[in-house]
């Protein structure tokens, strides 16, 4: 790596990937894996049927269910729903399942940013760490993500560039600001995290969201995919080096 011009090395800038609609289609297996867990556990099919998905945490997910339907769980119901779920979820995703695969560019871009100078990739994502894990396994992805922050470690989105940060720290990556940090994801969640915590972000219109309607909610930048390889790391690239001016 090169050092600066007062004899540092530059600083090194996180890009936070989401999970579904941002790299992959599960084809439905986490929502399948879901209602199942949910009829299993509370005796109600579609428990998950009409919640809003787009952005969410998997615990706030499950919170809607619950209250739709007038329950409540306690922390080991609450325990034996996210294990079970994970186990459905291993099992649902080796189905032969429609919109499921990678969106374009996913793995060509995540090679090129690998060995790239300056930049770290891991995980923002509302999943549970293990789904997470489970999805990103599946896909022949899991290797290239240095850490993450999950649903797991807060219910609320806006709560996870901290923790992604400090899951940085940990694993010897100098992130010292959120200015140092990028979230690229395909709804308007994912960009008001980033601006919650003072962070960059990176929309992709591969989800439920058009470019104008994310555009419209403040995202740094708009893509239409991530298929254009040398496209996205240009953006990203250009982001890191504005990191510096604004650190």
């Amino acid at each position: 790596m090169n050092e600066r011009r007062d004899g540092r090395s530059p600083q090194t800038t996180l890009l936070l990937f989401d999970i579904d609609g941002t790299l992959l289609l599960s084809g439905g297996a986490g929502k399948r894996a879901l209602n199942e867990t949910f009829e299993e556990l509370f005796g109600v099919a579609g428990g998950f049927d009409g919640i809003p998905v787009a952005g969410r945490t998997d615990p706030l997910l499950f919170n809607d269910a619950l209250a739709r339907h007038g329950m409540t769980a306690a922390a080991d119901l609450r325990a034996r729903f996210h294990d079970r779920y994970c186990e459905l979820l291993a099992e649902t995703i080796l189905s032969p399942l429609p919109r499921k695969g990678l969106m374009p560019g996913v793995r060509e871009l995540l090679d090129g940013l690998d060995d790239r100078a300056g930049l770290r990739i891991a995980l923002l994502t509302g999943n549970y760490a293990r789904a997470a894990r489970i999805k990103l396994e599946y896909f022949g992805l899991w290797q290239h993500f240095a850490c993450g922050a999950y649903g797991d470690d807060a219910a609320t989105r806006d709560e996870l560039v901290p923790v992604a940060m400090a899951r940085a720290r940990g694993r010897g990556i100098d992130i010292r600001s959120p200015t140092q940090v990028v979230v690229i994801g395909d709804t308007p969640l994912d960009i008001r995290c980033a601006r919650a915590a003072g962070a960059w972000s990176v929309a992709v219109a591969t989800g439920p969201f058009d470019e104008a309607e994310l555009r419209s909610h403040g995202a740094d930048r708009v893509l239409p995919d991530l298929a254009d390889t040398a496209g996205c790391i240009d953006v990203l690239e250009t982001l890191a080096t504005a990191a510096c001016g604004r650190s």
